[in-house]
């Protein structure tokens, strides 16, 4: 007990006249004896606080209590706090906190509005007003109601006295502007602050790299509140939290990491978080996934160390094991290389940007080749104008089993397309139904697999089909190039721009369909195996360094673009759209072409398919 509070129990035992019961004489009606008997001051006479009494009746005007006199560290505290001044400045005074003073609660009792589970109320009878907050122009936006719905205020509410409220952080009587050094919540000491319950962490954040930072003065470097948020703190499985899987990457981590203006000053890589995004795990992540790896799950949570401390999770010497914790065997036969790499940067391998220069040349000589050969013949038979009679006259073209290959190659391959570039591009409006049920199971991926080994099954179909079928099996020796041809595309390209000659008589096959069939043949060789590659993707890190992974990547979309292009413009050109065949070429669904276009543009095959006999009905 303080030396004042004695001294004022004394005076009020040595002043028999001044009796409580004397004052409630007066004072009955407005001060109910009950809850001040309860109180905390429940053992002081009314002259403990009511000073300057010395007999009955009393002057009208009466000194204002001052709680100071017991209270003198918590008054000055106050005094200098950012709520010093009192009421008259539209702040509070002991009263605004504490409570009635006739029925001033102990803080530990549940019903003291300063008590751990009320005290949130309390600051927000202020703090929760939007008018108060316009007035005193609080930056802060409803920090109260972030509060509550926090994983503190809700501990809080539960019930939990370990959790922090307000005064835990901001202080009691103390508080004081976060620009203030010797604020609690002052920039340089939130960690200390918030180390106060989490220790262990604390700790750890000391020795990591942003701690190390923080403690050498450096502007800019993330404390707690940077990266867990200040009142609207939330667990990490929580969706809205800055710390949840599917967030920190982006939302925590990419916030600074992103910033050229850091990036600048500290000297700081510039292409991780961009690097990182259109990776694999970037991708997932984009569409919600939060089963891949993010930023802290190779760089840790609070323990974050450069990549050149022998204990930071990213040191060579630990790669394989950081890797292994998702990927088992990652690393075991060859080291793991760089991880963070974008095209054309000095990370990249010399392989991959091979690849990646070669196909940036590939794809648009070989679509700009397609797109001149097609819009050539497509506006000379359009200018021609010459009447196409069609007798309905059909002969057999394409046997029952090129059919089912065919059809089983066209399902894949457009289940291909949708989903693989919905797994390039997670933002695009084709992936949009796709994501809404990406939560429950991996839809995209799940997809384009089952597609692929769709696709892998069609050739395979296709192949033991040939090798089982003598007759069919010719076909691939009319498949094969020849140097007429060449003969053929010169000749058709001079009768198109009307330049003489005939038009080419194809034979069973034209150029055309040649090239195509060889070319599904290649792209099928390089999608396979890029993305089984990529499918069983702890194989390829167990056996492969990791720039044979960036290889197969960067093959299977620039393949998968040239395909998806070719069948575009080359295939459905011929299927559908070349004036001769137009509406369709049904062939590949019903086995017949037309006799009329056959014998415009290959009679002898004409003649050779009118005396075929068609395949007969499979049996059911």
């Amino acid at each position: 007990m303080s030396v004042s509070l004695v001294a004022i129990l004394w005076l009020s035992a040595a002043s028999p006249q001044l009796q409580d019961a004397d004052c409630l004489a007066c004072h009955g009606e407005t001060v109910d004896e009950a809850p001040f008997k309860a109180s905390v001051h429940g053992d002081l006479g009314c002259a403990a606080c009511h000073e300057g009494i010395a007999q009955l009746p009393h002057a009208e005007a009466l000194p204002k209590v001052a709680c100071s006199s017991c209270h003198d560290a918590a008054a000055k505290d106050l005094q200098a706090s950012v709520h010093g001044g009192g009421p008259g400045r539209d702040l509070p005074d002991c009263a605004s906190c504490h409570g009635p003073p006739h029925a001033i609660r102990p803080r530990p009792d549940a019903g003291s509005p300063v008590a751990k589970v009320n005290l949130a109320g309390t600051c927000g009878s202020c703090h929760g007003n939007p008018d108060f907050v316009a007035r005193h122009k609080i930056p802060l936006a409803r920090p109260v109601e972030a509060y509550r719905l926090s994983v503190h205020g809700r501990a809080v509410a539960k019930g939990n006295a370990t959790a922090p409220s307000c005064s835990d952080c901001h202080g009691s009587h103390g508080v004081r502007r976060a620009m203030d050094q010797t604020s609690k919540i002052n920039h340089w000491r939130i960690p200390d602050t918030c180390g106060s319950c989490h220790g262990e962490i604390r700790k750890a954040y000391g020795d990591s790299v942003h701690g190390r930072a923080v403690s050498h003065g450096a502007s800019g470097v993330p404390v707690c509140t940077d990266c867990h948020g200040e009142h609207a703190i939330l667990a990490p499985s929580e969706p809205q939290s800055l710390v949840n899987p599917a967030r920190v990457s982006t939302a925590t981590c990419g916030r600074c990491h992103a910033d050229e203006r850091l990036a600048e000053r500290y000297s700081l890589p510039r292409d991780r978080v961009p690097a990182f995004e259109d990776s694999y795990h970037g991708l997932a992540l984009r569409s919600g996934r939060q089963t891949v790896a993010n930023c802290a799950s190779c760089h840790g949570v609070h323990n974050i160390l450069p990549s050149s401390d022998a204990a930071s999770t990213i040191h060579p010497a630990n790669l394989a094991r950081t890797c292994g914790a998702c990927h088992a065997g990652a690393g075991v036969r060859f080291a793991i290389g760089p991880v963070h790499v974008r095209p054309a940067t000095r990370t990249e391998h010399p392989a991959v940007r091979g690849i990646r220069i070669a196909y940036w040349i590939l794809i648009p000589f070989t679509v700009g080749l397609m797109l001149l050969h097609n819009g050539v013949d497509f506006f000379s038979k359009l200018a021609r104008r010459a009447p196409r009679l069609d007798d309905g006259e059909e002969v057999p073209r394409m046997g029952r089993h090129f059919r089912n290959a065919h059809g089983l190659a066209v399902g894949s391959f457009l289940v291909l397309v949708v989903t693989g570039f919905a797994l390039k591009f997670p933002e695009s409006f084709w992936a949009a139904p796709l994501l809404r049920w990406e939560g429950r199971f991996a839809v995209r991926g799940t997809l384009h697999r089952a597609a692929g080994v769709v696709l892998v099954a069609a050739l395979a179909y296709h192949l033991i089909h040939l090798i089982l079928r003598r007759r069919d099996r010719r076909v691939l020796r009319h498949l094969l190039p020849s140097v007429r041809d060449l003969k053929d595309v010169a000749g058709m390209l001079r009768h198109n721009l009307g330049l003489g000659g005939e038009r080419p008589n194809f034979r069973l096959f034209s150029y055309a369909e040649k090239v195509e069939y060889w070319a599904f043949l290649w792209g099928f060789l390089v999608m396979a195996l890029t993305g089984f590659l990529l499918w069983f993707h702890d194989f390829t890190l167990r056996h492969f360094p990791t720039w044979v992974s960036d290889a197969a990547t960067a093959l299977h979309y620039y393949e998968a673009i040239l395909a998806t292009l070719s069948i575009l413009i080359w295939h459905l050109y011929f299927v559908v759209f070349d004036p001769d065949v137009y509406p369709m070429d049904r062939a590949w669904l019903t086995g017949r072409a037309s006799a009329t276009h056959l014998r415009h543009s290959r009679p002898a095959v004409y003649r050779l398919l009118a005396r075929r006999k068609p395949d007969p009905p499979s049996k059911t």
